[in-house]
């Protein structure tokens, strides 16, 4: 029997109209565009692409934040945005996020034990506010942050950013989450904060068990996710999922020619490897905008390999060796 996945994106789509141009016209933005995966309890996923390529919209639409344009999201083999209101608040309870910017995702002039309180006694995980304090006390020393009370009674102005990081995960975690997305979660900490964080969230992924999907534009902390806790990686480009695989099979060994390109591209600190390396001749270095129709293909019109059926077909993601890739001529990669 097979299992039911935590969470199921199916043909998911997120479409914005927007006015772009010289006069203003109405357009449509494909920001998620026929997006379909799973992923299971426990399990981690990197997803991965440039900004703007609609990371953020896809990590919102699963956790019920927007609602598709088409296609559906399902929890536990439930359409989120079919069931009834008690169990659409129980998958929000269930369903966390965490932000890019911790200072943005408070209130400024509540105290940390003031933002977190409310969640806890409105989903009942504690009955008042002398257990509440207790709960986030527990959470804190959990993080790394003693003496809790210290903490719990500072306004976020008064905490550093690893702080405030480490605070925004104890929120997340003090509703009993079964999911959590993390939206470039540690992307505005300094280079040596950042490992220490990620070790912090798979460590107590281990010890409270939920699922991941972590956000990112960059690679390197995508393999170190991936590779400490386990999973697969992502890669996204102009709404569409173009390759997936387990671990760091996609970094070590990519397939399609976007990510090679991408992977390709990460600057090298030895100078003459960097000068002898050779770099994916692309037909264009400029990435065409979300609001551009691009029939078949959407990386056609930059990629150096592209043939008459790159630019009428759609390519479907499909498997490849040990993995999907979404390319007509993947195999000739491997």
């Amino acid at each position: 029997m097979t299992e039911t996945p935590l969470i199921e994106a199916k043909n998911l789509s997120k479409f914005f109209t927007v006015s772009a141009g010289l006069f203003k016209e109405k357009r449509i933005l494909r920001a998620v565009d026929e997006v379909s995966f799973t992923i299971k309890e426990g399990e981690n996923v990197a997803l991965v692409g440039e900004s703007g390529c609609g990371k953020s919209t896809l990590g919102k639409l699963l956790l019920g934040l927007l609602a598709p344009t088409s296609g559906s999201v399902l929890y536990r083999g439930k359409d989120i945005w079919s069931i009834s209101k008690r169990e659409f608040k129980e998958f929000r309870r269930k369903a966390q996020i965490i932000h890019q910017d911790p200072y943005s995702s408070i209130n400024p002039v509540r105290t940390i034990f003031q933002s977190m309180a409310p969640a806890m006694i409105q989903h009942k995980i504690v009955r008042n506010k002398k257990e509440a304090f207790e709960r986030a006390a527990e959470l804190l020393r959990l993080v790394g942050l003693t003496p809790p009370e210290d903490f719990l009674s500072r306004y976020p102005s008064r905490m550093s950013g690893g702080q405030m990081q480490r605070i925004i995960l104890a929120r997340a975690l003090s509703v009993n989450p079964e999911f959590i997305v993390a939206d470039e979660a540690v992307s505005m900490l300094d280079a040596c904060l950042r490992i220490g964080a990620l070790d912090l969230m798979l460590d107590l992924q281990k010890k409270i068990k939920y699922s991941y999907l972590f956000i990112t534009h960059d690679f390197a902390i995508a393999r170190y996710f991936v590779k400490k806790g386990g999973g697969k990686i992502m890669v996204m480009y102009l709404g569409k999922i173009i390759e997936v695989g387990e671990g760091d099979s996609v970094i070590q060994k990519p397939i399609h020619p976007y990510t090679h390109a991408l992977i390709a591209a990460i600057p090298v600190p030895d100078p003459k490897i960097a000068r002898e390396r050779e770099l994916p001749k692309l037909k264009s270095l400029d990435i065409p905008r979300l609001t551009e129709a691009i029939p078949g293909c959407k990386f056609n019109t930059r990629c150096p390999y592209a043939e008459k059926i790159c630019e009428e077909k759609i390519p479907e993601l499909r498997e490849v060796k040990d993995r999907l890739v979404a390319c007509h001529f993947a195999e000739n990669f491997i």
